[in-house]
């Protein structure tokens, strides 16, 4: 299997999938949590068995594709409930096979016919919940911004903050379901509130500072967003974008209507 194994805190498994697209596995004493699953293309579940054989349950961030998909493998997932429709979209035929041929592209080896008969399981709506693995807990906060249902997951006896897609150094807000610069801001001043020191998301394979994500919500402004030029993302739903830089090479893209086109303009 292509999968990387990074265990980068005690406990704390960060894994890259053959794609390139990462999930996070917390090992405590009694259970795990997996959060995340990858586009699924090769067998999660079978994987994180390598790691640990204690009972494993699995909290998708949100419902899109390269995260969600890996559900296909577990027999369970929990999702907040505003992202069922994100979910039922993204797991579907039409993204299946998007995902397939971006593993032509890239000459992973997928069973084509397998991949698109497994059933993707009716994950359990829940509004956050907080999981006691045995000596280590996670809790799972609402986030909506990428997604109406995004979620983050504190770890607090690690001091770990893990973002979904609402913070990655290059964060994306021009989906269709994608909330507003401004509401996606307000979810992410509420999560800098929480004790943690340390940041995992998806898109990247390193542990970072709490400094980094500081930094760009600093710098996430009503006058950098104004200032943020148009840019092409070569996207299929015919959305305006722009992008705004910020600080360490980190970016927002962004919606351009809902930040509101009178402000813009």
């Amino acid at each position: 299997m292509g999968f990387i194994d990074r265990e980068c805190l005690a406990g704390v498994h960060h894994i890259e999938d053959a794609l390139g697209v990462c999930f996070t596995l917390i090992v405590g004493r009694e259970r795990a949590l997996l959060v995340d699953a990858g586009y699924g293309v090769e067998d999660v579940a079978g994987f994180v068995r390598t790691i640990t054989d204690l009972p494993v349950t699995l909290w998708l961030t949100h419902g899109h594709h390269d995260h969600a998909l890996g559900a296909v493998r577990f027999d369970s997932a929990r999702l907040c409930p505003e992202d069922a429709a994100v979910y039922a979209e993204y797991t579907g035929e039409k993204w299946r096979r998007r995902v397939l041929l971006t593993a032509r592209t890239k000459g992973v080896a997928v069973d084509e016919a397998a991949f698109l008969a497994m059933p993707a399981p009716a994950p359990t709506l829940m509004a956050g919940q907080t999981l006691d693995l045995g000596g280590v807990t996670a809790r799972v906060i609402p986030c909506p911004g990428h997604t109406p249902g995004s979620a983050a997951v504190l770890v607090p006896e690690r001091k770990l903050l893990l973002t979904g897609d609402d913070w990655n150094p290059c964060t994306w807000l021009f989906f269709p379901e994608a909330l507003g610069a401004r509401a996606y801001r307000e979810s992410l001043r509420a999560l800098l509130a929480l004790p943690f020191e340390w940041v995992l998301c998806p898109h990247r394979t390193r542990l970072y500072p709490r400094s980094t994500l500081d930094a760009f919500a600093d710098a996430l402004t009503d006058a950098a967003l104004n200032a943020a030029p148009r840019c092409d993302t070569g996207d299929p739903y015919g959305v305006r974008t722009r992008q705004a830089s910020l600080p360490g090479d980190q970016v927002l893209v962004f919606d351009e209507e809902k930040y509101g086109k009178v402000v813009l303009e």
